[in-house]
């Protein structure tokens, strides 16, 4: 497998697409206004990024794969990736698909980057609650990021009227039962992560098909299914929009729709993807072997969900999974918990969730409810934190839902530079347990 921080000598700027360029530095823009890569030439961004590298013994630089991935157009990027394909389908119950379009249409780029907007805009225009649209795109991005390109199949999204399935090369790196409650991020490509994550559209906490499950929860759908074709090394999630069988009261109903009522959109404020692909048209043989086994796929996965009843085996259990939803601390401690014991080898990176209090939790909330908040918001909130104790990076980035990278780049060390904050341990910028304290000589001042 090509790891996609894997360099590209032989391929320059002049095989990327600029259009493709702007609307990520545009959107980056957006998300980040006062970042110092905004005044960047192009070739530096793109390394700040990871879509650019440089070989250190040869002094010779390229592409990365990441980059090309997100930024060429699928003729070259299929020079480097001969399997390389992209696929959005639909159709109304019957085999023939209502919409279509591929990398290979040849209308756009073809690559992962504007893929992923130009069906994040179908999603939201075709699913009129936000809150579904935005696990629906959550499970594509997870789709996108974890894909092995290498692979054979494509990556594959096919839209029915009872249900949604995302099929993509690649097994799974971490346990199947294990995916939908799993904290522990397990990245096949990182550099592709980390280049959606600056925009805000993923997180390396490895909680995202985990909020879908409680979101799918929510609306009483079926519990979302995950399955591994270990023979054609593929991993299909299927999203069902049938809802469970079971009586709500009108207590519930409330609750329910007040939820639904509250739930944000993510994504407001994109700007519709300029280019609308035709329907292009594929081998007999690919479209027959294609239908066949999405058939199989789909009946494989029914019968699976007729097996899930979870969801039915307490009248509380709805109640359960709205708490879970609305940010319940004591289960997220849980989580913590049981992933502190699986990184028992390594318990410096582990958090003592006993050191976080809920006076703690509530102070951080806004920035866990929100992912796009301003560096000014982001500051206040980490210098409301140190008032009350003196925390640690792993501490600051549990609290938060971000990276510790994150945290430490782009907020603490920014704020230990105007003295708002101060280290535990000065003379030990390394010391296992430097923490970061308020400085309140700086309020004196």
């Amino acid at each position: 497998m090509l790891q996609d921080n894997l360099i590209l000598e032989h391929y320059g700027l002049n095989e990327l697409n600029f259009d493709t360029i702007k609307s990520y530095r545009d959107r980056f823009a957006q998300v980040k206004p006062a970042h110092p890569w905004n005044a960047l030439e192009t070739k530096e961004f793109l390394y700040k990024v990871g879509a650019w590298g440089k070989v250190r013994d040869t002094h010779k630089e390229g592409v990365t794969l990441a980059g090309l991935l997100l930024f060429s157009e699928e003729r070259i990027i299929t020079e480097v990736l001969p399997q390389y394909f992209l696929e959005y389908r639909e159709s109304k119950g019957n085999e023939e698909w209502t919409e279509r379009f591929t990398s290979q249409d040849g209308t756009w780029s073809g690559n992962i980057f504007d893929f992923y907007f130009h069906i994040h805009e179908i999603v939201r225009n075709s699913e009129p609650q936000s809150s579904i649209a935005s696990s629906l795109t959550e499970v594509l991005i997870n789709m996108l990021i974890h894909a092995d390109y290498n692979g054979e199949g494509g990556v594959i999204l096919e839209k029915q009227p009872s249900h949604y399935v995302f099929s993509n090369p690649g097994l799974l790196l971490v346990p199947t039962d294990s995916v939908f409650s799993n904290t522990v991020s397990q990245l096949r490509n990182p550099n592709i992560v980390k280049l959606f994550s600056l925009l805000g559209l993923c997180e390396r906490s490895g909680s995202g098909l985990k909020k879908v499950k409680q979101n799918w929860s929510l609306h009483h759908y079926k519990t979302p299914a995950i399955d591994q074709d270990v023979s054609m090394h593929r991993t299909v999630v299927m999203l069902s929009l049938s809802t469970q069988e079971r009586q709500v009261s009108s207590s519930e109903k409330d609750t329910y729709n007040t939820s639904i009522t509250d739930s944000g959109n993510n994504f407001k404020g994109v700007e519709k993807y300029q280019n609308k692909p035709e329907n292009d048209v594929e081998s007999d043989s690919y479209n027959k072997n294609g239908d066949s086994y999405n058939k199989n796929l789909i009946e494989e996965l029914r019968s699976y969900n007729n097996d899930i009843n979870s969801c039915n085996k307490e009248d509380n259990y709805y109640n359960n999974e709205i708490s879970l939803y609305n940010n319940d601390i004591n289960s997220s401690n849980n989580s913590w918990n049981s992933y502190n014991k699986e990184r028992e080898e390594d318990s410096s990176d582990s958090v003592n969730v006993e050191n976080i209090d809920t006076k703690l939790w509530d102070i951080a909330a806004l920035a866990r409810e929100k992912k796009r908040l301003s560096p000014n918001q982001m500051e206040h909130i980490i210098l409301e934190l140190c008032k009350e104790k003196p925390l640690m990076l792993k501490e600051f980035a549990y609290l938060l839902e971000r990276t510790p990278d994150g945290v430490r780049n782009n907020y603490l060390t920014k704020l230990l530079r105007k003295g708002q904050l101060q280290l535990k341990y000065p003379n030990q910028p390394n010391h296992p347990k430097q923490a970061y304290l308020f400085n309140k000589k700086d309020i004196e001042k």
